[in-house]
């Protein structure tokens, strides 16, 4: 690991309050560098446990600079910096370039020590007295965050941690649900992440693993904080799947999806409302916190609310989001809040790991959902199904356990989440502020599911014409609902792909499309000022499938002419090559055929428009293509080259007739 051999690592002993043992003497030191007497170690340490944020802050202060200051202090004092103290903890804040460089300083190989000396020490802990226990218990929680946030963000991290052994110890750690629903969430949490795309390590899966989870889905405690345990088992058996004797697969996907279908049961809006209650009434009969108290929880739910937002980051060479929630660190005394946590928490990720169950990789948002409408196969190498994406898959075991749980109608409910009132609750209070963009998190989420399960079942799986048609006036609903359509890119990605999927099932249901003309305006504006690119995408897309269907219809050149001008614009306009592809192919549908498109083309003046526009999309492909987009783009691109060709020949002939 980078260790010379005058610098060898000897594993420490675990005192009472969590420092190495070794690192305590290391701390004793008489004077600093400047000539000044540094604190002892014995009454930093003392400081640590303090009431008071600010002696708190001073003795970590004071920590942090004999470590920076002294050759001689083990990597272990920088590791328990990082563990206590959640506000310093720069895994969590600080993004994958901070936890890279920990990884790079090799801090794997203290962390792997001291996590492996706190599983040796909860037995002999637990025979010597409770609070011993809870104190190794305790730093074997941080170190699992740790852990967590490090292998999220790091291959070389998940590298380690499969050659190390950590998966035993992850899963020991695990086993202590019944005691310990926290340590072991820290666990499952890690357990979760490290399974994920790592085939390496999944090799060394073995039946312990996999009973150490069947015994967490099996657990009965219905607090929050044991649901989102459950689900994140639920997630972690998920991953490893292809582990499960043949024999045990129907039941194991069967103990997943139920899992995933209790969490989302709950009514997130009727029990964030109950904590908040219940934590109003014990905030009335419980004696005043002390400032210090007061201080360190505002500081975490401070940091919480700046850290909110997801980092978008790559593991593997494969984009992921990486959510930078340290909420897991709240202080103890907000119980009711920790558990609001822990739902949305779980309802999130139920609605991630059936996502994961309909696409077997996802694609990276500027990759194109649908190849071209050309016929041109032969264009490709390896022809239509030449990767501009995985395929979704959905086999008749996972379809049918989905069903058989009612997980559609239970997804298509949590976009309908959050109500008013529970947001104007958590919007009245600064600690529980920082839940509503977990909220919106959650609802965005559904809206992707529902995307997901649009694109692999029928509709009679999804209730029909009767209930896609709600479905769509729901999530019109949603976009239209407002004073003016949302500006929060991942809700209006979100729901904006969601609506596609379903708009272009209805259209092949020949269902009647329930979208007004000045909607799908007002959407198309709103999208193509949006800087996400799949947003802009999509919804060309939508005018394309809308434009198309009213041009079968009588009476509609006026809307379609509309729809037209709107997507010639785009194609002329904007500054992505994907996105002008999207509304060229969007056109070509739109006014293949009829009466109603013929006037609307020739009101429109589309095949002037369009002979102008063919050298100019040519250029730009030839310039920015090579550079700028991935083979598989650029093989869609050159089909819609070739179309848009053929679609001028075509025009020629209809204003020949």
């Amino acid at each position: 690991m980078g260790k010379s051999k005058t610098n060898k690592f000897k594993r420490p002993r675990i005192n009472a309050v969590g420092l190495p043992a070794n690192a305590v003497q290391e701390l004793n030191v008489e004077e600093e560098p400047n000539g000044e007497e540094s604190c002892p170690a014995g009454e930093l340490l003392e400081k640590l446990q303090s009431p008071s944020a600010d002696v708190r802050e001073f003795a970590c202060a004071s920590i942090s600079r004999v470590v920076q200051q002294s050759q001689t202090i083990p990597g272990f004092a920088v590791v328990y910096l990082y563990l206590c103290f959640p506000n310093r903890n720069l895994s969590a804040c600080g993004g994958q370039e901070v936890c890279e460089t920990m990884v790079k300083n090799d801090i794997m190989t203290p962390l792997t020590a001291l996590l492996r000396e706190c599983c040796a020490g909860f037995e002999s802990a637990v025979a010597r007295m409770k609070d011993e226990k809870n104190a190794v218990e305790d730093i074997a929680n941080e170190a699992l965050n740790l852990l967590w946030n490090l292998c999220e963000s790091s291959s070389q991290a998940l590298s380690v941690f499969n050659r190390a052994g950590l998966l035993d110890l992850v899963v020991q750690c695990l086993e202590r649900h019944p005691d310990n629903v926290e340590l072991a969430t820290s666990a499952a949490h890690c357990l979760h992440t490290v399974t994920e795309d790592n085939p390496e390590l999944l090799c060394s899966v073995n039946a312990t693993v996999l009973n150490a989870l069947e015994a967490v889905l099996m657990s009965s405690q219905s607090s929050m904080a044991h649901t989102l345990l459950r689900t994140l088992a639920a997630g972690s058996l998920w991953n490893m799947k292809g582990n499960i004797p043949a024999a045990r697969q129907a039941q194991g996907l069967g103990a997943v999806v139920a899992t995933l279908s209790r969490c989302l049961d709950l009514d997130a809006n009727g029990v964030l409302l109950d904590l908040r209650r219940a934590e109003e009434d014990r905030d009335r009969d419980a004696p005043a916190v002390t400032d210090g108290d007061d201080a360190a929880a505002g500081l975490v739910v401070e940091e919480m609310e700046e850290d909110e937002e997801e980092v978008p980051q790559r593991r593997n060479g494969k984009a992921v989001k990486v959510d930078t929630d340290i909420s897991d660190l709240l202080p103890r005394g907000k119980e009711e809040l920790r558990e609001a946590t822990a739902l949305l928490t779980a309802q999130q990720t139920s609605l991630e790991i059936i996502v994961n169950m309909c696409c077997s990789d996802d694609p990276s948002d500027d990759e194109w959902e649908e190849e071209s409408s050309s016929d041109d196969s032969d264009m490709c190498p390896d022809g239509p199904e030449s990767g501009l994406m995985s395929p979704l898959c959905l086999s008749a075991e996972v379809q049918g356990a989905l069903i058989n749980h009612s997980i559609p109608e239970k997804v298509l409910k949590k976009t309908e989440f959050p109500t008013e009132e529970v947001t104007n609750v958590c919007h009245q209070n600064s600690s529980w502020r920082s839940l509503i963009k977990k909220m919106r998190r959650v609802q965005s989420r559904a809206l992707t599911c529902l995307h997901s399960l649009l694109s692999t079942m029928d509709a009679e799986c999804l209730g029909g014409a009767a209930a896609l048609q709600a479905a769509a006036q729901h999530l019109s609903s949603l976009v239209f609902g407002a004073a003016e359509i949302t500006k929060d890119e991942e809700f209006l990605e979100a729901v904006i792909s969601a609506m596609r999927s379903l708009l272009q099932m209805i259209a092949s249901k020949n269902i009647p499309q329930c979208m007004t003309p000045q909607q799908l305006m007002s959407l198309s504006d709103a999208a193509t000022r949006c800087d996400v690119v799949s947003v802009r995408v999509n919804a060309v897309a939508i005018l394309g499938i809308t434009g198309s269907t009213l041009a079968k219809e009588k009476g509609t050149a006026e809307t379609v002419q509309m729809i037209g001008s709107a997507l010639l614009e785009v194609a002329t306009r904007d500054t992505d090559l994907v996105v002008n592809g999207e509304a060229l192919d969007a056109l070509f549908d739109v006014f293949a055929d009829g009466d109603e498109a013929e006037t609307a083309a020739k009101n429109i003046q589309l095949l002037p428009a369009l002979k102008a526009l063919q050298p100019v999309f040519k250029a730009k492909i030839r310039k920015e293509g090579r550079g700028k987009y991935s083979p598989q783009q650029l093989c869609v691109l050159d089909n819609i080259k070739v179309n848009l060709r053929r679609f001028i020949g075509y025009l020629e002939k209809v204003v020949k007739k």
